[in-house]
């Protein structure tokens, strides 16, 4: 519930850029990937924690990991309709 709330105020903070969203920038934020050796971090991470092994520091990078993908995510869903709404080239 917490987390579909916070995705909500996310998504009305960041309305504004449904208006002012440059193409390009719509298509780069699309095609946003972690680099190989950020997804093996993160698929590290999320290993040990599956097995419970880890650290307080571990533990926070992977919190601020799944903050970071889950706001990129939204951004995307966002550029995705920009794009898809023929409003820009």
């Amino acid at each position: 519930m917490i987390q579909a709330q916070a995705t909500s105020i996310l998504e009305r903070l960041l309305g504004p850029l449904d208006r002012s969203t440059p193409p390009d920038f719509a298509r780069a934020l699309v095609e946003l990937r972690a680099s190989a050796d950020e997804q093996a971090r993160i698929d590290e991470l999320a290993e040990k924690c599956n097995e419970g092994q880890l650290s307080a520091d571990e533990l926070a990078e992977y919190d601020d990991y799944i903050q970071a993908i889950h706001i990129i995510g939204i951004l995307q869903r966002k550029a995705k309709r920009i794009l898809g709404n023929g409003t820009h080239p």
